[in-house]
């Protein structure tokens, strides 16, 4: 009997858009990058963190859960995207008790409409198991 238990959430072609790693009582959410739709940047970011918001809500999970957030930026102009970025993140996540967090400036995403891309990790007890 494993020690590690794997569940492949929302499966797409080539990639599940969560892996849910059990160990004993916790449960370690790896989430995949997401995008969302909109003409602008910060449309895109709000559908994205909304998008997120979803695949947590499916794993039983919410953004007090998440310990860990990648976010990538096209063509990142710090001084306008970053009150943008921030702003939105708040209306999700609060005003306090961030997860640590990387944000990089990139040339281009998987596809040329996308403006934002953010990955997640979370961690939370697995009820199942205790």
């Amino acid at each position: 009997m494993s020690l590690i238990s794997k569940e492949y959430c929302s499966p797409n072609e080539g990639f599940s858009q969560t892996v849910a790693v059990t160990t004993g009582s916790i449960k370690t959410l790896y989430i995949s990058g997401q995008i969302g739709e909109g003409i602008d940047l910060e449309m895109q970011t709000r559908a994205t963190f909304k998008n997120l918001e979803n695949e947590l809500k499916t794993c039983k999970a919410t953004f007090k859960d998440v310990v860990k957030m990648n976010t990538y930026i096209v063509n990142l102009n710090p001084e306008i995207d970053l009150p943008i970025f921030r702003q939105v993140r708040k209306e999700f996540l609060g005003y306090d008790n961030y997860p640590a967090s990387t944000l990089v400036g990139v040339q281009a995403l998987g596809k040329k409409e996308w403006l934002i891309e953010i990955e997640a990790i979370a961690v939370l007890a697995n009820h199942e198991n205790s």
